[in-house]
């Protein structure tokens, strides 16, 4: 793989390691539907900006508009409100951390699928090293009884749940033009969700101009330029180098996190996100290649 790819990719995964220290900065001003709310709708008007400025071709099939926006509920509405929703008690490490189980999640749905791919043996006791993680990241709350903690942790996997559900339906269309199915999903679930935001939260009052630095890079750059890269390299490079995005996200995350935040990290992170990226590597098939060659040299 090329040298720009491996420099895009390792873009990419700190960028969306950002995107949790920008939840956090929301929170303090904004709810959780509103963190979704804004930034789905931010980087709806980005990806349209990008779809005209490309010319790209519109689908005009209304069905395709309502089943895509439904999609954009579950992959970008929903998760984008839980994991600020869980910030509120757990450190964007610890939720960048738990994100990083994305693709096992994926795994296990996907076995589970009526066409999807049938989890292998090595890919089991992938899943079983990545929830061994989620175990060790919980395991201070359990001893100190914390339920918001062990609350906040849940919604964090249930996000990623929502992400594998989402990757699986997303198989099916394949042949929508990528900066048009972006726009079409973030402007569905802007509209489902900025309403929402106004009845449950109430109009939005920021006042910090950090906090409005923080939507419009959330929206601009972790999301709507994001997706933009992602989609033009994923073919390019495949999808197991770009899983390596994966294993930079909740590394970029916990070091912005100590150094802007003063997010203190803890051994049970450490430990935490090694059993995570241990199930990674099983799950790629990275780690046992290794140990075949190791064996047969």
């Amino acid at each position: 793989m090329a040298m720009r790819d491996w420099l895009l990719i390792v873009l990419l995964g700190a960028i969306w390691g950002s995107s949790f220290i920008f939840n956090t900065v929301l929170i303090r001003e904004i709810g959780p539907l509103w963190v979704s709310g804004l930034r789905v709708g931010i980087a709806a008007l980005g990806c349209w900006s990008f779809l005209f400025a490309l010319r790209k071709p519109i689908p005009r099939d209304a069905g395709l508009w309502v089943q895509l926006s439904l999609l954009g509920l579950l992959a970008y509405a929903i998760p984008f409100s839980l994991f600020p929703l869980a910030q509120a008690d757990v450190a964007s490490g610890v939720a960048a951390i738990v994100n990083a189980l994305t693709p096992i999640t994926t795994v296990i749905v996907s076995h589970f699928w009526f066409d999807g791919e049938r989890a292998t043996r090595t890919k089991s006791l992938g899943v079983i090293a990545g929830f061994s993680g989620v175990a060790i990241l919980a395991s201070p709350a359990l001893a100190a009884d914390s339920n918001s903690q062990l609350w906040a942790i849940g919604a964090c996997l249930l996000a990623t749940v929502c992400y594998a559900v989402s990757l699986n339906i997303t198989r099916s269309y394949k042949h929508i033009e990528p900066t048009a199915f972006a726009a079409i999903a973030l402007t569905g679930a802007a509209v489902a969700t900025v309403p929402l935001a106004f009845f449950v939260e109430g109009a939005p009052a920021i006042t910090r101009p950090e906090t409005w630095g923080a939507a419009l890079s959330i929206g601009l750059i972790a999301t709507a330029f994001t997706f933009q890269v992602m989609y033009r390299i994923l073919p390019r490079v495949g999808a197991t180098n770009f899983s390596a995005t994966t294993f930079i996200a909740p590394v970029s995350a916990m070091i912005l996190g100590m150094s802007f935040l003063g997010e203190a990290i803890q051994p049970t992170h450490i430990f935490g996100m090694a059993a995570i990226f241990l199930g990674l590597l099983l799950i790629d098939g990275r780690f046992p290649r290794w140990l075949r060659q190791r064996r047969a040299a």
